[in-house]
């Protein structure tokens, strides 16, 4: 499968999934216009590569400076697909990186870990001095 790379915008991420090297990554800020027509055929996509793996341990990395509400719930859809390929025997390590002084995406970050507790959550705060 071809890697994925959409480069980011002022409104939307960069996405960077390395399927070859079982890595992906979400950068920037997330405010599309559409945030279905921009998340759906990226979590398609994804969810086609993840249905080809077997015992694969994929790492996630999110450093996402701000999202709306809209690139909320694209984003808990991706993570719903990331935790049926654990269901289905993959290791999914999900690193979330996010302002040390941003409540707002520490706490998403913490609700996402506890409504998928069999992805294995890292939460690191960035901007320390």
């Amino acid at each position: 499968m071809e890697n994925l790379y959409i480069a980011a915008t002022p409104s939307s991420p960069q996405v960077d999934f390395q399927f070859d090297a079982c890595t992906l990554s979400l950068r920037g800020e997330s405010y599309p216009e559409n945030a279905a027509a921009f998340y759906g055929p990226v979590i398609a996509q994804l969810k086609d590569y993840l249905g080809q793996q077997s015992g694969s341990h994929i790492e996630v990395n999110i450093a996402l400076a701000y999202f709306n509400s809209s690139s909320t719930k694209m984003l808990f859809n991706l993570i719903a697909a990331l935790n049926d390929a654990v269901e289905a025997g993959n290791r999914v390590t999900l690193n979330w990186f996010h302002d040390e002084d941003d409540d707002t995406i520490l706490e998403f970050g913490q609700e996402l870990s506890e409504d998928f507790p069999a992805i294995d959550f890292a939460s690191h705060p960035v901007g320390a001095t």
